[in-house]
């Protein structure tokens, strides 16, 4: 442990983590070092962070005061005809199982990330972006060694970044004709240079200036969507955290108009009334009820019928009829996107918490060019499409399952958490909080224990328990999952926890999805 630390990150990446700390142990508060911690990811969790996506960071200051940024993706403002549109279908690979993404031009959704850097920069930041990037900027243009996870990911959706129009930035440069493999060297000089600017010149040149124009004249000739208005008028809403009381901590989170917090929410209720606490964890009873609590919150958020479920009790406890109104005013109808995320979380010396979760789908092939940057394929998810592709709703905010999160305890102890999973994000966070809080887990162990996930009928059950226990606890269901190892299904919750009583700073990097955790 080093003495009177600076601060720790912990993120899905080891470089990401070293990147963000290099900042703390410079001076930097947490929102310098998250925003290092986000260039750095773009580096080297290129599938899963991108300036072409989007993303939430929930601050808490050290003066206690807390605000949620939405600079996630916006849908565009009109749309094309699907014979006008550059949209198509991929198979991705996962090894046990195939899933259809559509990826093309007319898949991108505006994104927010620039946007969203540089205003959290002038409200929260002390150092200059130029220093900020300059961890990233080294490893874009020295590169960074491709690891076991990272691999896998690329494997996944190689039919994306083995693309003629990704540019050969993902080549192999072993291997002819194929995609970066783990123990390569994988660089991206253009990236750097376009950070490099961005840092000096600021968000106009991505939204206004020469990127925006490629952008804009790309979309326009080779099938997309966006417009110079899309980009002109993209803003970043800044919200009031949801908060949520539990075992004498607060919990503040990711607000409506996305449901992950929400959702969380109202899974926490579920495990209050069940008295989840009082059981051990890892018992047949502790899954059965918590089994119960996710199927619960799976008919929660099911058209905001809240009140029609036999969570009725829970319903008037937490979700009021004030509560009820602001889901189905907020949420319902908006498109979500529930796909390919990262998560990084910070906390400096000075009590600052940031905690950021980011995604870019799985990218949508189009790099703009000259920049080493791939946007995102929102719009080519599935659920915000459910009466035919190309017909979500126009100038949307879309809203999405990530929760990037902070728990307060009253004696000052403070925790930064979030994860990556798409509809598994709020299943995890709920389970490492349930382990921190109602078992007094230690930050490693909470991340590191298994998990469950419940899905309609069928139940996921991860390798850990006892097999016997997870018998017993399959025979409730009709469809199970038995996982023989830990997988980055179940998501990939990083977090770092603060106790100034102790003056020490720990936490975890889920292995689940690579993460790494560094004290400063």
């Amino acid at each position: 442990m080093t003495q009177d630390p600076a601060g720790a990150a912990a993120a899905g990446h080891p470089e990401t983590a070293a990147a963000a700390a290099a900042i703390l142990r410079e001076g930097g508060n947490a929102y310098d070092a998250v925003l290092a911690g986000l260039c750095a990811a773009c580096v080297c969790e290129p599938v899963l962070a991108s300036l072409g996506g989007g993303g939430f960071l929930l601050a808490r200051t050290g003066q206690d005061e807390s605000r949620l940024y939405d600079f996630f993706v916006q849908t565009p403002r009109s749309r094309h005809s699907e014979s006008e549109v550059d949209f198509f279908p991929i198979l991705a690979d996962f090894g046990t199982a195939q899933q259809e993404f559509h990826i093309g031009r007319g898949s991108i959704a505006t994104p927010g990330i620039v946007k969203g850097m540089f205003q959290i920069h002038r409200e929260l930041c002390t150092m200059p972006m130029a220093r900020i990037v300059e961890p990233a900027l080294e490893l874009a243009r020295k590169g960074v060694t491709i690891n076991p996870f990272q691999a896998y990911i690329f494997r996944i959706v190689e039919k994306i970044y083995s693309r003629d129009e990704v540019n050969g930035i993902f080549s192999s440069r072993k291997i002819p004709e194929t995609l970066i493999g783990e123990g390569e060297i994988l660089r991206n000089p253009e990236f750097a240079d376009t950070l490099e600017v961005l840092a000096r010149e600021g968000e106009d040149l991505f939204y206004r200036g020469d990127i925006a124009k490629t952008i804009i004249d790309d979309c326009r000739t080779g099938g997309g969507h966006l417009s110079p208005e899309d980009m002109e008028n993209y803003r970043v809403d800044c919200r009031v955290p949801l908060g949520i009381s539990f075992r004498d901590t607060r919990l503040l989170t990711n607000p409506p108009p996305s449901t992950g917090g929400i959702l969380i929410a109202f899974a926490l209720e579920m495990a209050r009334q069940s008295d989840l606490v009082s059981v051990n964890f890892g018992s047949v009873e502790y899954l059965v009820r918590l089994a119960k609590a996710m199927e619960l919150t799976n008919k929660a958020r099911v058209e905001s019928r809240l009140h029609e479920t036999d969570a009725a009790s829970a319903a008037e406890v937490l979700l009021n009829p004030s509560f009820l109104e602001m889901y189905r005013k907020e949420v319902l109808g908006r498109p979500l996107a529930q796909r390919g995320t990262t998560h990084i979380s910070v906390i400096d010396k000075k009590g600052n918490a940031a905690s950021m979760t980011v995604s870019n789908g799985e990218g949508s092939s189009y790099v703009v060019p000259g920049t080493g940057i791939m946007l995102n394929n929102m719009l080519g998810e599935e659920d915000i499409n459910p009466h035919g592709f190309q017909n979500w709703p126009t100038d949307t905010r879309m809203c999405s399952m990530m929760a990037p999160s902070v728990l307060v305890w009253p004696e000052g102890k403070l925790a930064a958490l979030g994860s990556g999973g798409s509809n598994r994000i709020r299943t995890a966070i709920l389970q490492v909080l349930l382990n921190l809080l109602a078992f007094e887990m230690s930050a490693e162990d909470a991340v590191n224990s298994p998990r469950i996930h419940v899905e309609g009928d069928l139940i996921n059950l991860e390798d850990g328990f006892e097999p016997a226990t997870s018998s017993k606890v399959a025979s409730g269901f009709s469809n199970v999952k038995k996982w023989e190892e830990k997988n980055l299904f179940f998501g990939g919750v990083h977090a770092v926890i603060r106790d100034p009583a102790k003056k020490e700073f720990t936490g975890a990097g889920d292995p689940r999805r690579g993460g790494a955790i560094v004290v400063a």
